[in-house]
């Protein structure tokens, strides 16, 4: 059985409830597009878009990684580290006191899971 689709899947339903945050933000401070210069717009903002900027490339290298052969406990392990490193980052971003370490841990497990999908990828067919 294929792992990252159903990861991808519970990733997807996470993004939406970030883009469904997103909206009501902007519905309740009555900004239609942009940020009108206010901060807690601005970081709504940057934490869905920083969502969906790493996301994507996750989860196709999750993909090949898995298709490549790596097992499946090493996908769930990555699977869940990506999901574990957005939601952080997401919760850190989102808040005007952010807490730094969970920014930057959420960005430690998102990267990391890109590193290591692009290691197994590249010996699987390298080595």
């Amino acid at each position: 059985m294929m792992l990252v689709p159903v990861y991808a899947a519970i990733i997807g339903l996470l993004f939406m409830a970030i883009s469904l945050r997103t909206i009501m933000l902007r519905r309740s401070k009555q900004i239609a597009i942009g940020t009108a210069d206010d901060p807690e717009m601005a970081r709504g903002m940057r934490a869905h878009a920083n969502f969906a900027e790493y996301v994507p490339l996750a989860l196709l290298l999750l993909f090949f990684a898995e298709q490549s052969g790596s097992g499946a406990v090493t996908i769930h392990i990555l699977c869940c580290a990506l999901i574990l490193g957005r939601v952080l980052h997401f919760l850190a971003v989102s808040k005007e006191n952010e807490d730094l370490r969970l920014r930057v841990t959420g960005m430690i497990l998102t990267l990391g899971t890109i590193i290591s999908a692009c290691v197994r990828i590249l010996s699987a067919y390298l080595f």
